[in-house]
């Protein structure tokens, strides 16, 4: 019934309306992202490193790369910086010393207790909230709206929001 009653009262899609959608939600988690950023002195992006690490020690750059949907160079990137920074640390496996495994260090381990929540910032843990069906009707609906854009650059896809860097 709540539902029922919760359509009647929505108000018709327009372009705009949509539009105003989408800067709510960038601007949302542009604003988590700084407040991410003065609170623990490390980009939104760099706290989901952390947060990925901790939950999987050992990853590998390639497979940190794909659980936050990013080119590997952009996760390397980070990683050197994080590294750079004291938070987490290489190791060389002794069987092939041409791979390296990531592990937070004590200091990156207490940074994450203490750095805001949602770690992987807003956006990312809204849509992991959306079950398995709307999580598909909404890429499905935005697949759509992408083949309306001339001039997309799909490589955008796999970079993190300018804000989250």
């Amino acid at each position: 019934m709540a539902e029922t009653q919760q359509h009647k009262t929505r108000k018709p899609a327009t372009p705009l309306s949509v539009l105003q959608r989408f800067r709510v939600l960038i601007r949302t988690a542009q604003r988590h992202s700084q407040w991410i950023e003065r609170q623990s002195g490390v980009t939104g992006a760099q706290l989901w490193v952390l947060q990925e690490l901790i939950e999987s020690p050992g990853l590998r750059v390639g497979e940190l790369a794909k659980r936050m949907a990013l080119h590997q160079s952009t996760a390397s990137n980070m990683v050197d910086r994080l590294e750079t920074s004291g938070l987490i640390r290489k190791e060389r496996t002794s069987a092939d010393q041409r791979v390296v495994r990531l592990y937070l260090t004590d200091e990156g381990e207490a940074m994450l207790g203490r750095a805001p929540s949602p770690a992987r910032g807003v956006l990312v843990e809204g849509l992991r909230l959306l079950d398995e069906e709307e999580l598909q009707r909404l890429q499905n609906e935005l697949d759509g709206l992408l083949l309306q854009i001339r001039d997309l650059d799909e490589g955008f896809g796999m970079q993190p929001l300018p804000f989250t860097e």
